[in-house]
């Protein structure tokens, strides 16, 4: 939808650190840690690669959205995203709290106001 490319736009840039419509192995690691993840440099060629269709050592914003959609057909595990579930609920009450929220979003590095929680 058009929704989505507008948002998968917007988390292109947050990987392109220098704007120049172009990520690198080095940007793409660079988000992936903040994200918790410790990818070695050839993992990281390797996800580059997969999606590399001119073969430049980069990706553009068309190779993103072709990630994207390889990411968004290989959908969760309904056991996966309860995982995920449990990360946010520490008190394991079925429900995520403002603050269970707060603390895991702090935790990975976004600072959110009251509205946005």
């Amino acid at each position: 939808t058009e929704e989505q490319v507008s948002e998968y736009k917007e988390a292109f840039s947050l990987f392109d650190k220098d704007g120049d419509g172009q990520i690198t192995t080095k940007e793409l690691g660079t988000v992936m840690r903040s994200l918790g993840q410790n990818p070695s440099e050839s993992e990281l060629q390797d996800m580059i690669n997969e999606v590399d269709a001119d073969n430049n050592g980069t990706i553009d914003f068309p190779e993103f959205l072709t990630m994207m959609a390889r990411k968004m057909k290989d959908t969760d595990s309904e056991e996966e995203i309860r995982e995920a579930f449990k990360v946010f609920d520490r008190d394991n009450n079925g429900f995520i709290s403002a603050a269970e929220l707060r603390h895991v979003m702090t935790s990975i590095g976004e600072k959110l106001t009251d509205d946005e929680v």
